[in-house]
């Protein structure tokens, strides 16, 4: 049976937008679906917020066009626009109640005072704030009044809400609490979210998929797994999390295994995967610091070929630091040859921390699976 085409509620197509002589999106074509709790990610200046920017209509264009559910945007203005969008500072009006700053922009539309109230309760509901509608926002947390611009938001039954940096203004704590909340909270409401943030953290844990953008550029979209996993170049996997590169040149390429000779690694790095790439070209073999193992080194001689498990990679170092971070540690190794690398283990156990220590020799070994080959 065929599957049904779903259109997307969003559609940018070859978007421009020059401020004078600075390119700050550069050709950037996406596709949103209905539902999805959409991120765009990258660094500060990466053109991110200006491409939210003109999909809210605060910023047109120099080309390509917008389309909300199927419309052209070009000409229609924000006000006017199937969207809301949740500033970085709430912007919550101090001097009204709750309730009334939930019901502000359905007075503003001249909606029936009892229809107000009705939709702007069910609202609070929605974010978890009822009984809260007759108090001021300094009578509330920092997380509660970042749920008040929310209710405001969705009261108006937008199809699809924009979010500028939307937990960076509050704590550590609360800042990941708040991740499960909002992700929760677009899955009861059902509208598509967009999201601008610079913490990768936020975007993998609650986006369904991502753009990681650069330089005005899209450098990849996907989902969190997909963009952490099997990144596309080396700055979506120098910005996702922590990675370990290699720079070497590719020795074999077959359809089921490649090696990478690395004078950085110090021994050839094996992959279960061919890279369709020209041999001999130079290559960066990627390994994520959790995938690597440490091994007590109880001499100087290389581990022989029986004793090295099965699609392994050796290469020998020794602990400069140590950091201990509850859950997990990070230890940063140098290599024989010089180069340093990042490894991660969590603590399984109390006393997981004091197996390894400053100073000391270690055998590293990743499976083959475990490397990605970015190419130039």
């Amino acid at each position: 049976m065929t599957q049904p085409i779903i259109q997307p509620i969003i559609q940018i197509e070859s978007v421009t937008k020059r401020f004078g002589p600075v390119l700050a999106v550069d050709d950037a074509t996406l596709a949103i679906l209905p539902g999805e709790f959409f991120a765009l990610l990258g660094p500060s200046g990466c053109g991110k917020t200006t491409l939210l920017r003109m999909i809210a209509g605060f910023e047109a264009p120099t080309e390509g066009r917008i389309l909300i559910d199927g419309q052209d945007m070009s000409r229609v203005p924000p006000n006017k626009r199937p969207i809301n969008m949740v500033f970085q500072s709430y912007a919550v009006f101090p001097h009204m109640s709750v309730l009334d700053n939930v019901s502000y922009g359905l007075k503003m539309a001249g909606v029936a005072a009892a229809e107000r109230r009705d939709r702007a309760e069910r609202a609070l509901e929605q974010v978890k704030l009822a009984g809260f509608g007759t108090r001021t926002p300094d009578q509330l947390s920092g997380g509660q009044r970042q749920r008040v611009a929310l209710a405001r938001a969705l009261v108006n039954q937008p199809k699809v809400l924009l979010l500028d940096e939307p937990l960076s203004a509050l704590d550590a704590k609360l800042r990941e609490a708040m991740r499960f909340e909002l992700a929760q909270l677009q899955d009861d409401v059902g509208i598509t979210f967009v999201m601008v943030t610079h913490d990768q953290d936020e975007a993998l844990a609650m986006a369904c998929r991502a753009a990681v953008m650069n330089r005005g550029l899209l450098a990849q979209t996907g989902t969190p797994a997909e963009l952490y996993e099997f990144p596309a170049n080396r700055f979506v996997a120098d910005f996702l999390g922590s990675v370990n590169l290699f720079e070497g040149r590719l020795a074999v390429d077959e359809p089921h295994r490649a090696v990478v000779e690395s004078a950085q690694a110090g021994c050839p790095i094996y992959l279960d995967h061919g890279v369709t790439g020209a041999t001999g070209a130079t290559v960066w073999a990627a390994v994520r610091p959790e995938k690597i193992e440490l091994h007590k080194r109880a001499d100087e001689r290389p581990p022989a070929i029986e004793d090295v498990p099965s699609g392994y990679n050796v290469a020998r170092g020794t602990i400069r630091t140590v950091s201990y971070l509850g859950s997990e540690s990070i230890y940063l190794v140098t290599l024989e040859t010089g180069h340093e690398v990042r490894v991660t283990r969590p603590n399984l156990t109390r006393w997981d921390q004091e197996d390894f220590t400053w100073d000391e020799p270690v055998w590293l070994a990743w499976h083959h699976e475990s490397v990605i080959v970015l190419q130039a």
